[in-house]
Order: C-alpha cells, then structure tokens, then sequence
C-alpha cells in the first residue's frame, strides 16, 4: 500500500513538475529572483534602521570597513575608500572655510570624468547640499537654462580648458545671477573664479562636523533629461531612488570581489548611481575612464584584471564594429550589464567576446523608480512581467493611439489596457518605492508626466513615455521612445530643441525635428523636414556652423528633407509618423533629401548610392 502511495504522489509531482516546465518555465527563476530581491530589501529596512540610509552613509560604510581596499582607478592613479573619503572631506572643508555652499545649497558640477568628480559630489553631500550634474556636452545657452531651472547659485567646473571656455561665454550672466563660481585647479582661469585644490591642500582630511540629517524621501540629486518641449528638464532624484539604484550590479551577480569597468559619463545617472554607486554597495573596486575608446577598451580590461563591464547599448555597438585585437579574447570579464542592447548585436557580442561573459539588460528612468532586469539567459528582452515581478514592481501597459500616442481612454474615461504582443505605453503608479519628484521649475511638465484615473478615482500613474511590449512567455521588449524625443549616441535628443536651434537661421521658415532608424545603429538619427523661406536657397555649411555652435554633436540632425510646407493635425501640430516611416530613402521620397558629410563640413544632396552606403555601413552615421 505505502509504495503504492508513494509511487503516486511521484508521480503527481512529475507531471506537475512536467506541466510547469510545459507551462511556466521561468516559474522558478522568476520567484528565486523575487526572494532575493525581498532578501535585499530586508538587509536595506536593517542597515537603515542601524543609521545607514543614504547614498553618502553607504560611502562612508564601506570607508570604515574596507579602507585599504581600491575604490577608484584611473590612469596611473589608484584612490582606496579611505583616501576618496579623506579627499572628500579636505573639499568640504576647504568650502566650509569660503563660507559657502552649505546645507540646503544647490551646487552645479560641469566636470568630466575623473575621480575629483566623485570626491567634489561626496564633498558637497558632506555638507549636505544638493548636486545638479550637468552634461558637459551642452551649449551655452543651455548651460544657462539648466542653472536657472534647477536653482544652483554655485558652480563647480572642472579644469578641463573646454569646459571654463563654455563656462566664460556666459560669465555676464552668470555675474547678474549672482553665481558663484569654482574651478576643480590649483590657480583660477580669472578673478571671477575661486581655484579649489590650493585650498584642499592646505586642509585637513577629518570629518569636521557631524553630517547634516537627511529625510529619505527628500531631493538627493538634480539629473538633466531631454526637455519634451525644449531644453533639458532638471529631474528631482529623492533619496531612496538613489539607494535603490545601488543594488543595480549586486542584483546583476556581481560581488566584492569583482572589478568593475565604467566608462560611460557620470553625469547620467547609469553611471553615478547604478555604476558607482552599485560598486559602493558591493565595496567593489571600478576602473574609470575619462571617456569610452573602443580601441583601448579590452586592453584596459586585461591591464586591470577587469571582471565586470557597465554598458549601454552603442557602446557595444561599436565594440562589435571596430578591428580585432588579441586583448578582446584575453580577458576574464564574466558580466556586461546595462541597457538599449539590441539583440542582434546582443549575439555577435557573446559570440565574439566570450560565450562565458552574461548579459544583464536592464531599463530604468531617472525620473522615477520603475525599472526592470532581465536576469534570463533569454536574448532581447529587457525584463519579466510575470506574477512575481508584478508583486515586486507593479506597473501596466496601456494601449495607445498611434498618432498622437495618448493613452486610449474608454467613453467612462479610463484607460485600456493592451493585449500581450500589442506595444503599450508603461506606467507605474505612484508609491513610497516609485517616487516622482517632478522636474524642478516646471511644475506643467511635471504634471505632463503624470496620468490620473486610470482605471479609478483617485489613481496616479507615472507615464513613463516609452512603449513596451509584453508576450505570452512573460517577457517585456523595450519597442520606442514616443512623444518629442529619440535617443542617438547614448543621449536624449529633444526634438523641440534642435528645432528651435535650426529656426534661428533667416534662410529657414519652419524645421519639423524627428528621428530615423539607421540599419546597424542604435536608437534613431536626427532629421529635419524644412521649408525654406521664400527666395532663399538652403546654406548647408551655414547651417553647420550653426549647429557646431547650438547644439552639442549628438543633437545635429544628420539628414534634411525640403518641403514646401510642413504637414500639421487638425490641432496644428507637426505630424511626423509618415516622416518617420518614410525615412531618409530617396526611393520613397519625392522631396530633396540631404545628408551631414562632417568631414566636409556641409549637406551634401543623398543619391542613391549614397543611400545605400549608408545602410550598408560603408559610411558611418
């Protein structure tokens, strides 16, 4: 009788064991996932509870308990925790001396990579302002609007010569702003600077005050986005994001052990808060790079014994598109992880690099918290979408008009929800773990962002902008960016920007700004549909002077379209789906196409051939 039973319930387990692999094959690594991402957030309720709850306190943590241990290493120099929190603390001293900035104080940084950038950022934090990091490839125009949006009364630019040029265009209004103005050199580009490191020098490396009392779901950071209807947007970044963002490579398999390579720019936050800060978390030591090189990419790898990679998408891209090298097969890298990974260069990176390497594609907002990992050995998704992921992370896809790509709302006035393998817009409501703090000084645009009874009173839901796609196996697929932005090289590119930029010209009546898919690229290139003003002729090399002068590299439109007049809706906004559709082939088109030879410094009319060695990757875009 009992081997009877026994054999039945073996059996039953089984065919249940059957059914779920049949049914639900990621069942057990979506919950293994699920525990440990609850086991996280217990460790995180228990160090808080213990006084470590901040980005600065997670620092200083390690500091203490790892001191000797290599933090940073860049170029010839190696900077354990202990000498980035001594260094940190001579900054915030020498501040502290001037009188200024102090707690509450909102400070810009203009600096490129290199380790003052972190140990100015830990500075500030110590004396308990708020840090707006700036894109360093930004005009000035924009430096200006970024200042006066986010609030800073003080600046802190790094010695890089280019950096205190773009700086000193503005210096007449800066002056009437009252701004205060620091450079990270040991003498001052003019009397309107204060040089920083003379004073770091003569300062002490000890905590001279006890730092300032942080509430956790206060503003911790100011990040620069692309502005939907102009120039960037300041996003308020709260405290607990900031945290949260840390646990980005531990969640990916990385450990202590590991050696970390981050090349991207630290003004994003992929960088700052899931790249150094995920090294912080894990008291892992990064190899920083001034700026990413694809021909020194894997021979740094091999000099630093590097184990773990931070990407994002182009940047395998070019990996993948430039010459072999004995280092690439060399190495002992074991993890790449990031965002916007296409998958087909997904499969020639691993098949290329080492089938041992494991891709971790993620996605995430700086806005807010909502984001994904795919922790699969699947190729393209960007993340799961079953139960355990949705008890973690609750979020909805809606579906969407495809003109105006608003959310399609039922006569009641809610909103629908698409269908697995129907593109929906993702929204996330809004909790104490997906905080939205609004962009600062735009009050309408942050309201923009927000959706309200979505499916009842009351409700407010985050759109996140993007369209997502969700099978039936469960897994998300990142499909577009929708509304008035695109992504090229790795940047937001705010299509009302460059189109203010190019309007500016006396030869141009009206610039319809959109983006274009590139066979081999990531993201989509800038283009232009113009209409001339009447009796003028188009100026390409004008028009170029005028971009090198407006709008940094990755927003130049690389393709033209002349028309005659601008296709608008019914409400007289631009249309750009059938421009976007059509692209930049002269074979679809009937209008004059031109495309960005930056060699020559000119629009140059796009044949044919020209086309098609562009599709081709014999020239690159």
């Amino acid at each position: 009788m009992i081997p009877l039973l026994f054999s039945s319930v073996l059996a039953g387990l089984l065919a249940l064991l059957l059914y779920q692999r049949t049914v639900y094959p990621f069942f057990w690594v979506d919950l293994i996932y699920y525990l440990k991402l609850r086991r996280y957030g217990k460790s995180l309720q228990a160090r808080m509870k213990s006084g470590i709850i901040t980005y600065l306190d997670c620092f200083l943590h390690q500091a203490r308990k790892n001191p000797n241990k290599p933090f940073i290493i860049f170029e010839s120099q190696t900077l354990s925790y202990r000498d980035v929190d001594r260094r940190s603390n001579r900054i915030a001293n020498a501040f502290r001396a001037h009188g200024s900035p102090g707690q509450g104080d909102i400070v810009a940084m203009l600096m490129c990579n290199e380790p003052d950038f972190i140990c100015v950022w830990l500075g500030l934090c110590k004396l308990g302002c708020e840090v707006a990091f700036l894109n360093n490839n930004i005009k000035a125009k924009s430096l200006l609007h970024c200042f006066r949006s986010c609030g800073a009364k003080t600046l802190v630019v790094g010695a890089d010569p280019d950096l205190v040029c773009l700086v000193e265009e503005v210096l007449p209004d800066l002056k009437k702003d009252n701004m205060a103005l620091w450079v990270v050199g040991h003498t001052a580009p003019s009397e309107e600077f204060t040089s920083l490191l003379d004073k770091v020098e003569s300062m002490s490396g000890e905590s001279s005050s006890d730092l300032p009392k942080v509430n956790i779901m206060s503003n911790f950071l100011f990040i620069f986005t692309s502005g939907t209807t102009g120039l960037s947007k300041a996003a308020r970044v709260g405290h607990l994001k900031a945290v949260l963002s840390m646990a980005f490579f531990e969640m990916c398999g990385a450990t202590s052990e590991d050696i970390i390579y981050i090349t991207l720019p630290l003004y994003h936050m992929s960088a700052s808060l899931l790249g150094i800060g995920g090294c912080i978390q894990l008291g892992a030591t990064c190899v920083l790079k001034k700026k990413f090189s694809a021909s020194q990419f894997w021979k740094d790898c091999v000099k630093h014994d590097v184990t773990v990679v931070q990407y994002i998408g182009e940047l395998c891209r070019y990996l993948c598109n430039h010459p072999a090298v004995p280092e690439e097969r060399a190495h002992r890298v074991r993890l790449a992880a990031g965002s916007g990974l296409r998958s087909d260069v997904w499969r020639q990176f691993v098949q290329r690099f080492g089938s041992r390497i494991k891709i971790r594609e993620g996605y995430g907002l700086t806005e807010a918290g909502i984001g994904f990992l795919n922790y699969t050995e699947e190729v393209g998704p960007i993340g799961r979408a079953g139960y355990f992921n949705k008890l973690s992370m609750p979020f909805e896809l809606l579906r969407h008009d495809p003109v105006s790509y608003e959310a399609v709302r039922t006569p009641a006035g809610r909103c629908i929800r698409a269908q697995n393998g129907e593109a929906g817009i993702l929204v996330a409501p809004l909790s104490a773990m997906n905080q939205f703090l609004g962009y600062a000084g735009n009050q309408v645009q942050s309201e923009k962002k927000l959706l309200r009874g979505v499916f009842k009173d009351g409700d407010v839901f985050f759109n996140t902008g993007d369209l997502l796609l969700h099978d039936d196996q469960d897994f998300l697929y990142f499909r577009d960016r929708i509304g008035d932005t695109f992504r090229w090289k790795g940047e937001n590119v705010s299509t009302t920007e460059v189109s203010e930029a190019v309007g500016l010209l006396d030869f141009i009546q009206e610039a319809n700004i959109y983006g274009v898919t590139i066979p081999g690229n990531e993201g989509r290139a800038g283009m232009a549909a113009i209409v001339l003003q009447q009796d003028h002729k188009l100026n390409g090399s004008e028009l170029y002077d005028h971009l090198v002068k407006t709008l940094p590299a990755y927003a130049w439109p690389r393709f033209l379209r002349i028309q005659t007049s601008l296709d608008v809706t019914e409400t007289f906004k631009q249309q750009k789906v059938k421009l976007v559709t059509e692209g930049f082939d002269p074979d679809v088109s009937h209008d004059l196409l031109y495309f960005l030879d930056v060699s020559q410094k000119e629009y140059t009319l796009l044949t044919v051939s020209l086309y098609q060695d562009i599709v081709n990757g014999k020239i690159k875009v």
